[in-house]
C-alpha cells in the first residue's frame, strides 16, 4: 500500500472526527506539552493544526530537578523553585501534545474534575486457602522391639484413634525372651515373700526393696513398649509370657498415613502409622507475586467455609519461598468442633494494613493493552494524556504509584472523547512528517 493511501486513510479518519467535533460545536486546539508531566502548569503557546510540524523547532525550557516540568518561556520550576534551563533537543518534545477546549465545550461535555489527593488506603486481597493438618499435631508410630504384625487394627486413612486402644498385635521372638526374663523376677519376689512371711517388716528390708524396685523397673519398660497394663497382669498371674502381645496406642488422633500390613516383619526404624491431632488445623493460603507485597505476619484475616460460616483470626506464618510463582501463607485455627475437614477448600479475606498512598478515583483511569493511563487537566481547558502506574484498589480508589504528583486534576469523565482528540493529534503529525519525507 502507497504512503498517499496510508495517508489518505489518516485524512479521511481526521475528518470524521473533527465533523463529529464540530456537530457538537467543541472547540479544541493543540499544544506542545512533556509526555509525563505531572502538574497543572499550562503551556502559554497555543498552535493550530499547521503549526505542529513546526513545533520542534522551538526553544524548550524544563526543570534540571523535575525534567517533566516544560514550557516554551524562562521561569521557575513551580515544584522546586529552580530555575528553568533551556532543552539541549526540543525535538524530542514534539510527538506528544496536549489538548485545548473552551470552557463554554468543557460544559457540554460535563467534564469533571479530581485532584490526586494522599490518604490512608487499605486492600481486601481475596484468594483460597486448602485446609491441612497441623504439622506439629504429626505424630509417627513406631513398634520398640522386632517382629511381625499378626493382627492390624487401622486398615484406613481418616480412622480415628483413642489414646489406650488396640491398634495391632505382634509375634516377637525377643519380646518373649524379656517376658521370660521379667517372670523370673516375679518368680523370686514371690518367693522371697513367701520365705519371710511377715509383711510388715518388708519395709526395714534392704533386700526386698532392692528387689521389689527392680521389678518395678522392668514392669515399666514393657509399658514404655506400649504394652498394656492388663497384658502385664496377664503374664504375672499366668507366670507364662503371652507370645501375640496387643499393643496400644499412645496418643489419639486421626490416621493420615499407613505404612504397615499384617504379615509385615518391622523394626524400631520402621514408621508403622501417622496420626494428626485435627482439633487444630492450618488453612494453607495462595498469593501470588503481586499480593505478597501487601500482606505481612499479624494481618486479620476471615475465613469463609463452605457453608457460610465467617472466622476471624490473624496471620501467622508468611513462606519466604515461591513454588509455581506462588507463595504460601498460612493460618492456625481451632477445630475442637471438627467444623473442618482436612482436604477442603475455603474462600479467604486478607485485610492488608492500610498504609499512605497517592489516589484517584478509579473511574478516571484509563485501561489499555500499553499500560493505564488518565488525562491530566494543565488550567485553563487544557488537557494531557499521562501514562501512570497504578497499585492496589480498594472501593472507589486506585493507588497512584508513579506518574502524578499531589494536587494535580484528572477527568474523571469524557475523558474518553479528550483521549480520541490526542489520537488524532498524533495521526495529524505523523501525517505532516510523512508527507514531508515523500
Amino acid at each position: 500500500m502507497s504512503k498517499k493511501i496510508v495517508a489518505g486513510i489518516g485524512l479521511l479518519g481526521i475528518v470524521i472526527l473533527a465533523g463529529y467535533l464540530i456537530s457538537q460545536r467543541i472547540s479544541i486546539s493543540w499544544i506542545d506539552t512533556p509526555t509525563t508531566a505531572q502538574t497543572a502548569i499550562p503551556i502559554t503557546k497555543t498552535l493550530s493544526l499547521a503549526e505542529i510540524s513546526k513545533a520542534g523547532k522551538e526553544q524548550i525550557w524544563i526543570c534540571p530537578m523535575h525534567p517533566e516540568i516544560m514550557q516554551n518561556h524562562p521561569g521557575t520550576c513551580p515544584i522546586c523553585g529552580m530555575d528553568l534551563v533551556p532543552s539541549k533537543n526540543s525535538a524530542t518534545h514534539n510527538h506528544d501534545h496536549s489538548i485545548h477546549i473552551d470552557t463554554a465545550s468543557i460544559q457540554k461535555l460535563g467534564v469533571r474534575l479530581a485532584s490526586i489527593k494522599k490518604t490512608s488506603l487499605s486492600q481486601e486481597i481475596r484468594t483460597y486457602g486448602n485446609v491441612i493438618v497441623d504439622g506439629d499435631t504429626l505424630y509417627n508410630v513406631h513398634t520398640k522391639v522386632d517382629g511381625w504384625i499378626k493382627k492390624l487394627n487401622i486398615n484406613s486413612v481418616g480412622q480415628q484413634i483413642r489414646k489406650g486402644q488396640i491398634i495391632y498385635e505382634i509375634y516377637s521372638p525377643d519380646l518373649i525372651t524379656q517376658q521370660k526374663e521379667y517372670l523370673r523376677f516375679v518368680v523370686r519376689r514371690d518367693q522371697t515373700l513367701k520365705t519371710i512371711g511377715d509383711i510388715s517388716p518388708l519395709v526395714e528390708n534392704p533386700y526386698v526393696m532392692d528387689l521389689l524396685q527392680e521389678l518395678s523397673r522392668e514392669r515399666t519398660k514393657f509399658l514404655y513398649k506400649d504394652i498394656g497394663i492388663e497384658s502385664v497382669q496377664q503374664m504375672e498371674d499366668s507366670k507364662q509370657p503371652i507370645e501375640v502381645v496387643k499393643i496400644l496406642a499412645g496418643q489419639a488422633g486421626i490416621v493420615t498415613q499407613i505404612n504397615a500390613r499384617e504379615g509385615n516383619f518391622v523394626t524400631p526404624s520402621t514408621t508403622l502409622f501417622t496420626l494428626a491431632d485435627v482439633s487444630r488445623i492450618w488453612v494453607d493460603i495462595t498469593l501470588y507475586p503481586d499480593q505478597v507485597g501487601r500482606v505481612q505476619n499479624g494481618d486479620s484475616v476471615t475465613i469463609k467455609t463452605p457453608d457460610g460460616q465467617k472466622i476471624k483470626t490473624k496471620l501467622d506464618f508468611i513462606n519466604p519461598l515461591a513454588e509455581n510463582n506462588k507463595i504460601n501463607a498460612r493460618v492456625t485455627l481451632n477445630n475442637t468442633n471438627l467444623h473442618l475437614r482436612p482436604g477442603s477448600f475455603v474462600d479467604v479475606i486478607i485485610h492488608a494494613q492500610p498504609h499512605e498512598a497517592l489516589v484517584l478515583p478509579r473511574s478516571s483511569v484509563i485501561h489499555t493493552g500499553q499500560g493505564d493511563s488518565v488525562i491530566l487537566s494543565r488550567g485553563d481547558g487544557h488537557f494531557l494524556p499521562v501514562n501512570i502506574e497504578t497499585g492496589i484498589e480498594s472501593g472507589d480508589w486506585i493507588e497512584v504509584v508513579d506518574g502524578l504528583l499531589e494536587g494535580a486534576e484528572v477527568a474523571v469523565n469524557g475523558q474518553f472523547l479528550l483521549d480520541a482528540a490526542s489520537s488524532l493529534q498524533d495521526a495529524a503529525q505523523r501525517m505532516q512528517e510523512s508527507h514531508k519525507h515523500q
